[in-house]
């Protein structure tokens, strides 16, 4: 009880001391001289931007700080931090403090403005939505408040704290740790791909952005009553600015700029002046429009979506087409014209002439190669976005470049993607990984299939330098890798798993080359034929390592020649494989094999017509594990001249797929 009184009282408190458009606050932030920030006036007011933060790192909005706080206003807002009701970004809410707590922290490193600053970070960076969007308040709050919202340019606002600290800049005077600006970094990005999204397509051409778009259909919304789904003269401004300061802007963002661009001089309201009428208090009580040829062009602040024409709505929520026929209060109350977008069309000449259409016709040529880079210095951020996005059927190999990082996505090479290159910056630290696993994904007896990190369905694929992972741990079958298709590379990767880590499947046929295959039971299980050469096959427990299931008519099956099959310490009971289906192939030719595997080699998986079905073969392995005398009597050691069949060209037919790796 005590806490709802004291709460009520600071809200009526702050409500007779705040204006929402009041510029003195802002003032004493952005225009005071440096020195200033040293004296104890500043000092007085720090100490009120500290305590009205609360707890979560965020500020309410329309606060005027340097307001002087009673004893008992003081005692009110300590009772308040752990309320955190109503903290936001609009109307310049938490940014602005941030940014005169590093002003601050610049004359007089107190410790106090460090951690509260450093904890406005946390508070954006926790308030982003998973699409890259933030709300208009965060713990979010019913209503259109959950809305991503560029109104009054918070969303904007904080994308240009995020850049200013992944770029390590000289805005802020606290500089975050490395672990803060790598988020930041990823922030800014996602933040940058929502903006990209959200642009709104007129008849199918990109124009401009409304004030605020849906959390989850990232369509234009409603907020106030007076505020409808529209195209947005004043916001877009601000939002084509933000991506003009891109270095190295993607073929994306161009377009979008370039998109914004022919949208403002489309809309562009000429031959019209507003003038407003102050009245001796210097309020506006009047806004009226006169024709004047040499007036600077004005947009409106809302236009339909459909044909961009302008309206005015009074707290009725009834568009109107005149602003004279709105009432005075909302006439006057509201920039209804708004001159920001001539800002974007006098820096568009320069920024053009350094990113625009030369930039797009380079960034078009290179159509062929692009790159997926989780800080957004890429074209891409998913690779599975890379893949969507790539030519069907392309005649020319399409090479998506991955930059070091930890890809948790699922991912699916399309059959239509064909022709596709996926090349890790480096096999240790580019990593795509996933945790779906038999029980998880819950299909029924086939759900094994629908495990996988990585699905391969187009012929003519390579995939290098990349490791990929199925993380759920070792409860059953899991797939890293799947692929069923024709003539595709994995080189230089490893594959990480347990049970059924790699699903080499199809009738199509696989060329494996030195890669880091391991698991624990079957972790080589399906149809296809592949080679692998020069990988090592590492098992985790007593189990099998293969389990092919070869079709009857095929030639080969698993062929593994030069490959060494190492083990876990504690592991010393392991099979070369099992039949799946019973007319299973696999050979082992020039390996070397641990003490790990049996004696006895190979197991019938309890099917004694696969014994005399099945192909199980070996050539001069070498090692403690490649006991010939030992194995199993329907296992067969070929000789010189059975083994020179297993050439690479005759197993995996004409070499021009997979030579010139």
């Amino acid at each position: 009880m005590k806490t709802t009184i004291v709460f009520f009282t600071l809200l009526f408190m702050t409500q007779l001391n705040a204006q929402v458009h009041n510029k003195s606050w802002r003032d004493i932030i952005y225009k005071s001289e440096d020195s200033w920030f040293a004296s104890n006036e500043a000092k007085e007011i720090a100490e009120n931007v500290l305590l009205y933060q609360r707890d979560i790192g965020g500020w309410p909005k329309n606060i005027q700080m340097q307001n002087k706080l009673a004893a008992i206003d003081k005692t009110a807002l300590q009772l308040l931090k752990a309320n955190n009701k109503d903290i936001t970004t609009d109307n310049g809410a938490t940014i602005q403090e941030m940014y005169f707590l590093s002003k601050m922290y610049k004359q007089t490193p107190d410790e106090r403005y460090r951690k509260a600053f450093l904890k406005g970070i946390d508070y954006v960076l926790e308030a982003q939505y998973e699409n890259g969007g933030w709300p208009q308040f965060y713990p979010l709050k019913k209503g259109y408040y959950t809305h991503i919202t560029y109104n009054d340019d918070s969303m904007v606002n904080i994308l240009n704290l995020l850049k200013e600290i992944k770029d390590k800049t000289d805005a802020y005077s606290i500089k975050p740790s490395d672990a803060i600006v790598s988020k930041a970094r990823i922030a800014f990005y996602k933040g940058i791909d929502c903006i990209l999204k959200t642009q709104y397509k007129q008849n199918n051409v990109l124009t401009s952005w409304c004030a605020q778009h849906d959390e989850k259909t990232l369509l234009p919304a409603k907020a106030r009553a007076y505020e409808l789904p529209s195209l947005s003269g004043y916001e877009s401004a601000n939002i084509v600015l933000l991506l003009m300061d891109i270095e190295n802007p993607s073929k994306e963002v161009i377009t979008a700029i370039n998109a914004a661009v022919t949208w403002f001089e489309k809309v562009k309201i000429t031959g019209l002046r507003e003038e407003k009428i102050y009245n001796e208090k210097g309020k506006v009580s009047d806004k009226m429009l006169f024709a004047d040829e040499n007036a600077k062009p004005l947009w409106a602040r809302f236009m339909e979506l459909e044909d961009n024409k302008p309206f005015f709505c009074d707290r009725d929520g009834i568009k109107k087409y005149s602003i004279d026929e709105i009432g005075e209060e909302r006439r006057n109350g509201y920039a209804w014209y708004v001159t920001s977008p001539e800002k974007v069309l006098k820096q568009y000449p320069k920024w053009k002439e350094k990113n625009g259409i030369a930039a797009l016709k380079q960034k078009e040529e290179d159509k062929y190669y692009v790159v997926v880079a989780q800080d957004g210095s890429g074209d891409y951020q998913s690779i599975q976005e890379a893949i969507n996005n790539s030519k069907a059927f392309p005649y020319d190999r399409i090479t998506i470049a991955i930059k070091n990082g930890i890809y948790k996505e699922k991912i699916k090479v399309h059959e239509w993607n064909r022709n596709i290159s996926l090349v890790g910056e480096s096999k240790e630290n580019t990593i795509i990984t996933y945790d779906d696993y038999f029980n998880k994904v819950n299909l029924g007896r086939n759900s094994t299939f629908y495990t996988y990190t990585l699905l391969v369905e187009a012929n003519d694929i390579i995939l290098k330098n990349l490791t990929i992972e199925n993380s759920s741990g070792d409860i059953g079958q899991a797939v890293a890798l799947s692929i069923f298709s024709d003539r595709v590379v994995v080189d230089n990767c490893k594959i990480l798993g347990n049970q059924d880590t790699l699903y080499a499947s199809g009738i199509g046929k696989q060329y494996y080359k030195n890669c880091y295959i391991e698991g624990t039971t079957d972790f080589i299980f399906g149809s296809a034929t592949a080679y692998f050469e020069n990988c090592e096959i590492h098992s985790k427990k007593d189990s099998y390592i293969t389990a092919a299931s070869t079709p009857k008519d095929a030639n080969f099956g698993y062929v593994f020649k030069d490959c060494n099959l190492t083990s876990n310490s504690e592991t010393n009971k392991v099979y070369l494989g099992r039949p799946w289906r019973i007319y299973a192939k696999t050979v082992f030719i020039n390996c070397s094999l641990g003490n790990h595997i049996l004696p006895e080699g190979w197991h019938n998986w309890s099917k004694p017509n696969a014994e005399k079905t099945s192909f199980y073969a070996e050539y001069e392995n070498r090692g403690e594990g490649s006991n010939a005398k030992s194995r199993v009597s329907w296992s067969n050691q070929l000789n010189k001249k059975e083994v020179k069949k297993y050439t690479l060209t005759n197993i995996l037919g004409n070499s021009n797929w997979y030579e010139n790796l």
